[in-house]
């Protein structure tokens, strides 16, 4: 089969739906027959090239100049994909064709823009609002990285459950363990040099950054004077509120953002840091915990749907916006060393149960349901 899926999320520094998609892309071109094509108007970021090579099935693909593809979704999409005989295109960022008959499927990773549009700005809001809703009914198959997010689509899209597919995504390989004196080079070069608390992912109003600063700053004031605060993450928008507070905190000191870091890096801290937490408001997935867990981080989680999900019993939960019941939990933690290597054990078993292999080969078998569903249309 000739498969394209959407380059797009590859044309810039690579965060959750750029993982998503590369790492899908790979795992595909490598378990199957079928040819694999990363199609963008753009350019991709140069990082992911020489990974392509290794797998001759697996194709980065700039579309060539043209006035069309300036309207890419519209027309510029629609003509690549009748010129090169797609037969299945995958929009792995929210978005498919609108025309053309080639069957499609779309992951929605998850409906924040929907159900918390307060955490997003206001233009990009409105355009999820009017778009989401067509894509998701354009789509022969929509997945979702969770049960939740299915149940969501089914009630506020109104798709019907036999058109949604829940597939969980998975830590990269890249995520084990480093050695101490890896992740002493990096700590230094971070300026870490105390026990740290480790949060990864972009800075935005969602991942309820604001609770997690104030929880750490109870830590503080208890007496664990010694405790870093590492945030790593671009910077994302609406974080006004985040910085000021930051900035007038008791705590300031102690609290460090590294900006948007490598893999390399980021394998350094989530091996070296005391604990990881991750206290969004709303997730579709969460990778980030799995990431941690599978460098031997103990994790401390949302007790949200979606992430009670993705840890399973590998984290402790706690309520995203109860500061008091994190600020506890984090010292609990800290202090008992035979319950943060439980974690460590639940973390690495539950990161064993979850493999890009095993979601390369769920999402063929909805590329073969998104076929059936076209028979009826003409098949290139």
């Amino acid at each position: 089969m000739r498969i394209a899926l959407d380059g797009i999320p590859l044309t810039e520094a690579l965060t959750g739906v750029g993982h998503y998609t590369f790492e899908l892309a790979r795992h595909l071109a490598s378990s199957s027959g079928d040819e694999i094509f990363i199609v963008s108007p753009r350019r991709f970021v140069s990082t992911i090239a020489p990974e392509t090579s290794l797998t001759p099935s697996l194709h980065l693909t700039r579309a060539s100049k043209n006035p069309l593809n300036r309207f890419w979704w519209s027309m510029g999409l629609p003509r690549y994909i009748r010129k090169h005989k797609i037969q299945v295109f995958h929009g792995t960022n929210f978005e498919v064709p609108l025309i053309g008959k080639c069957p499609s499927v779309i992951t929605i990773h998850d409906l924040s823009m929907v159900l918390h549009p307060q955490t997003h700005e206001r233009r990009r809001v409105g355009r999820a609002r009017k778009r989401l809703p067509m894509m998701a009914r354009a789509a022969s198959m929509v997945i979702t990285p969770t049960e939740a997010v299915r149940q969501e689509v089914h009630e506020y899209l109104q798709i019907p459950l036999d058109r949604i597919v829940t597939i969980p995504e998975a830590a990269r390989s890249v995520f084990r363990r480093q050695d101490l004196a890896r992740t002493m080079i990096v700590r230094k070069r971070l300026k870490i040099t105390q026990p740290f608390v480790l949060y990864v992912g972009t800075i935005e109003p969602r991942k309820n950054l604001l609770s997690l600063v104030r929880a750490f700053e109870h830590v503080l004031s208890e007496g664990d004077s010694s405790l870093q605060l590492v945030i790593a993450g671009r910077k994302g928008w609406m974080v006004d509120d985040l910085f000021r507070h930051v900035k007038r905190s008791s705590a300031a000191k102690q609290i460090i953002f590294t900006g948007y870091l490598s893999d390399d890096d980021l394998c350094a801290l989530y091996s070296s840091c005391a604990l990881f937490v991750y206290v969004s408001l709303y997730e579709g997935f969460g990778l980030p915990p799995l990431e941690a867990m599978a460098c031997g981080a103990p994790v401390i989680a949302s007790r949200i749907p979606s992430l009670s999900e993705t840890v399973g019993e590998a984290a402790v939960l706690v309520a995203p916006t109860d500061v008091q019941e994190l600020a506890h939990n984090i010292r609990s933690l800290l202090e008992n060393e035979d319950l943060r290597m439980q974690l460590v054990r639940k973390g690495l078993q539950r990161t064993s149960e979850l493999t890009w292999d095993r979601t390369a080969e769920l999402t063929r078998a909805v590329y073969d349901q998104a076929l059936a569903r076209a028979a009826p249309l003409e098949r290139y």
